[in-house]
This record gives C-alpha cells, structure tokens and sequence, in this order.
C-alpha cells in the first residue's frame, strides 16, 4: 500500500470507529470513492489494533477499576457498581459474538456494497435521531442492568451490516433506555473494548489462516499509530461536546452520504 493510502484509511477508521456514522461502511466507500485497490485482511487488522488501543488508552482507569471490581465479585466481593458494569460489559458482548461466530460471513458478503450501506446508513440515522430527541434521559451508565446490557447488546450485533455503525446503534438504544448523551457514549465506549478485539481476532485468525504472505509491516505499523491517535482524540472530543450538539449533526451526515450513495449507484 501506498504511506498515503494507509494514512487516509487509518484516519477514517480511527474516527469513523467512535463517532456514530459507521466504520465499516465508510472503510469499503474509501477506497471504492479514490479508485484504489481493497487494502486488504492484514490492514483491516492493523486499523482495528490501533482503535482498540485508543479505547483502552482513554479509559484505562475505568477498565482497571473495572476488571478489579469484576474478579471482587467472582470471590465474593460483592456486585459493587464497577463490578456491575463490567458484567454489563461483558453480557452486552454476547450477541455481537454470537451473530459473527454463525452469520458475520455471510452478513458482510451480501451487504458489503454502495446501495447497502446507503440503506443502512439512513435507516439506522432516522432511529438515531429519533432516540436522541424523544423521551426522559436521566440515567449514567452505571445504572445499567441485564435487561438493559442485553437490549445494547443485541443492538450491537445490528453492526455487523456495513453502515449501521456500532457506536451508532448502541448509543440509540442506550438513549431509549433513557441514558444521557454522554453515558450512552461513555458506555458505547466501553463496550468497543471487548467488541473491537473480537473483531480484529477474527480477522487476524482469517489472515493467518489464509496464509498470505508479504505483508508490508512498516505500513502495518503507521496504520495502527495513525488510527490510535486518530481514535484517541476523536473519543475526547466527542465526549466533550455530545452534551451539547447531540447525535442529530451524525444523523444529518448519514443523510447527505446515504443520498449521494443512492444517487451513485442506484
């Protein structure tokens, strides 16, 4: 790959990743827009190495708080309010894996196109911009119970189609749950953790057993440096400001996209 390429790309991933527009999507419109080729298993990996290490940074002293109170409750620390959100965590990682142990596959061979992620991406921003504006939302995070876990969960397994986002769908749940911007973002956040470094195992598990060879590890590395940072200060941003601007700017965005995809290629 060309450094530049891989610059651009790793820019999208590190801000497409976190704010709620969707990763997926915009990383297969990238290089179909330029004209360039796929970039292929072994950068999609990098991409996803250097997110997670972006979320992990960021929130590393709620992750350690987090894992302590976890291990507490398994040797009768009790279910103190870490211990809980990190049940949370976890419970709400279950539907993601399960749907792309059995269906990923297929979800993303038959979706992964223009007029697909066009769909997705203005269906799924007209319930973003629902959500955000109806209803009471007065909860933190830290609220959050299995209901609740399982509900963003399952949402979260809606990601899989390329251009639903993520970080889109499990915020809109969690605003239909009644969370604040903010908390929804912080516990979509959270919640990236385990579903990122699943996504990039099973990507790297189908590089290493493809067996392709000749990977350019230089660009491999500026891949990850770039989208790490890139996600680092896209996650700083965005929760400085959700408070404010809300999710309504994101649903506008999605539009426009979803227009010019469907005017492309329709």
């Amino acid at each position: 790959m060309d450094p530049l390429h891989a610059i651009v790309l790793a820019i999208v991933q590190g801000l497409s990743e976190f704010l709620p527009i969707s990763s997926s999507g915009h990383l297969v419109l990238t290089p179909h827009f330029f004209g360039w080729q796929d970039q292929g298993l072994a950068f999609d990996v990098a991409v996803h190495v250097g997110t997670l290490l972006a979320v992990v940074a960021y929130f590393r002293r709620e992750l350690v708080a987090m894992i302590r109170a976890w291990l507490g409750s398994l040797t009768g620390g009790g279910m103190t309010a870490d211990a809980r959100l990190a049940w949370c965590v976890i419970v709400g990682t279950i539907p993601v894996g399960l749907v792309g142990l059995f269906a990923g596959s297929a979800i993303e061979e038959k979706l992964r196109n223009p007029v697909a992620v066009a769909t997705m991406l203005s269906v799924f921003g007209a319930l973003m911009w629902l959500a955000d504006r109806c209803g009471r939302h007065e909860r933190d995070e830290r609220s959050l119970g299995w209901r609740d876990a399982i509900l963003i969960g399952c949402a979260q397994a809606l990601a899989l189609m390329p251009g639903a986002s993520r970080s889109g769908v499990t915020m809109t749940m969690a605003r239909v749950l009644g969370l604040t911007r903010e908390a929804a973002a912080r516990f979509s956040f959270l919640l990236a953790v385990p579903g990122i470094a699943m996504a990039g195992a099973w990507e790297g598990y189908k590089l290493a057993t493809r067996g392709d060879g000749g990977v350019d590890w230089g660009v491999i590395a500026l891949g990850i440096a770039v989208a790490g940072v890139t996600g680092f200060l896209c996650i700083a941003w965005l929760l400085k400001v959700i408070n404010r601007i809300g999710l309504a700017p994101f649903a506008i965005y999605r539009f426009a996209v979803a227009a010019l995809l469907f005017w492309l290629f329709a």
